[in-house]
């Protein structure tokens, strides 16, 4: 037969059902972790143990398998970068203060608006080969920095050019209020919004809509706008909220019905057990909040609460340059003070509900074969931090990536 034989894993990282579409965070602990084999025919997961007929054989001794990482929240495609920002947070300047000076979002948009279409395909591809090396099988787009409806749309637009270009699958989510732009007040481009909606679906057919609820942003009634929007087109609703300030935004969130609330740095302790008793998914971004000494989200409380949580690295060229989910596990497990296996599970199972996606995320029979061999146990990802851990990537089926030193596990 055609296909891949992986033999010998110390650990296979599975769920603790077949067809689970997410595990709470207070039962991560119920992941099965056991040594094992696995089969790829095609591009599927067909069995829980080797195959001597299968074309590539793959040596995993000493190593786990785990499923290919999810990056749920990202801002590709964008063009440059924002470093003289990062200077100025590490001098004392806070982020709503360089966004009311003309930086933040409205520097990207610029810089998105004279770049040509190849040239942030040819940034948004360099980000995904590294994305891939580092595991991530399956990533969020985000527009947002177009700040205008045809812009909005050309970078809905250039999303699923890059997903045609990538190995990886790619979702795509209208970030269509991330900051006002010039000409208007908030209220006056949420009802632009709404009138071009049927053109900014249609661009790129995203999934999701979002909405950054923030000082420098948009409010809660904007926020119910955008929640019936998405009702109103089929469309889940997600949402930036709690980033820097409390707004009181995730109640407003659970009775919109968003897929997920991201960043929540300042949720207040009251609003931790309603999210957890929801089916909202919590997305913490520890790299932004890490590069931007921002207040530390209430991880371990919302774990410990039964939330559904996911990690996502954020990557955006201003407050989160970062595309390795490895390092945003490291940086999860120490700050967040949770395990390797809550940490995997939300870049993994959890992360793929947010993203409404069904068969990535978890080994399971049938599902996509979206995997990772780890160059050691999975205990060793948090602890051997800013290390890449990934010896061999296989995307729907296709040894995708080979790290030079692993090679000769491949026959």
């Amino acid at each position: 037969m055609t296909g891949i034989s992986i033999g010998g894993a110390a650990q296979v990282l599975r769920p603790p059902a077949d067809g689970v579409r997410y595990v709470r965070q207070n039962r991560a602990g119920e992941l099965i972790t056991a040594p094992g084999a696995l089969t790829v025919a095609g591009a599927r997961i067909a069995a829980f143990e080797p195959s001597h007929e299968a074309t590539i054989q793959i040596d995993a001794s000493g190593c786990a398998v785990i499923p290919g990482l999810v990056d749920c929240h990202t801002h590709l495609p964008f063009s440059g970068w924002r470093a003289h920002e990062y200077a100025q947070k590490i001098a004392g300047v806070t982020y709503e203060q360089i966004a009311r000076d003309g930086g933040g979002i409205r520097s990207s948009a610029r810089s998105f608006a004279t770049a040509t279409d190849d040239e942030v395909l040819t940034q948004a591809g360099a980000a995904a080969a590294e994305m891939l090396v580092h595991g991530t099988t399956t990533f969020e787009c985000k527009s947002g920095y177009g700040l205008s409806v045809g812009a909005e749309a050309r970078s809905l637009r250039l999303a699923a050019a890059v997903a045609q270009r990538v190995p990886q699958t790619v979702a795509s989510t209208a970030l269509l209020a991330h900051a006002v732009p010039d000409g208007y007040d908030a209220d006056g481009w949420m009802t632009a919004i709404a009138a071009a909606m049927p053109e900014l679906v249609t661009a790129g057919k995203p999934t999701a809509l979002d909405i950054y609820v923030e000082s420098v942003g948009f409010s809660n009634d904007h926020l119910r706008e955008m929640g019936a929007l998405a009702r109103s087109y089929g469309l889940a609703l997600r949402a930036h909220v709690e980033q820097f300030n409390p707004n009181g935004s995730v109640p407003v969130a659970l009775e919109a019905g968003a897929r997920s609330v991201d960043h929540l740095a300042w949720l207040p302790a009251e609003h931790i057990a309603p999210l957890a008793a929801s089916e909202t998914a919590a997305v913490l971004l520890p790299g932004a909040a890490f590069l931007g000494d921002e207040h530390l989200e209430p991880a371990r409380e919302l774990a410990d609460a039964g939330a559904i949580c996911a990690l996502a690295t954020d990557f955006n060229p201003g407050t989160s340059p970062v595309n390795s989910l490895p390092l945003v596990i490291g940086l999860a497990v120490r700050r967040y003070r949770w395990s390797v296996l809550e940490a995997l599970l939300a870049c993994t199972l959890n992360a793929a509900w947010v993203l409404g996606l069904t068969d990535v995320g978890s080994l399971e029979v049938g599902h996509r074969a979206d995997l990772v061999i780890l160059d050691g146990p999975i205990d060793s990802v948090p602890y051997r931090l800013g290390h890449n851990p990934i010896a061999l990537v296989i995307v729907g089926g296709e040894l995708v990536h080979t790290r030079p030193d692993h090679a000769w596990r491949v026959s």
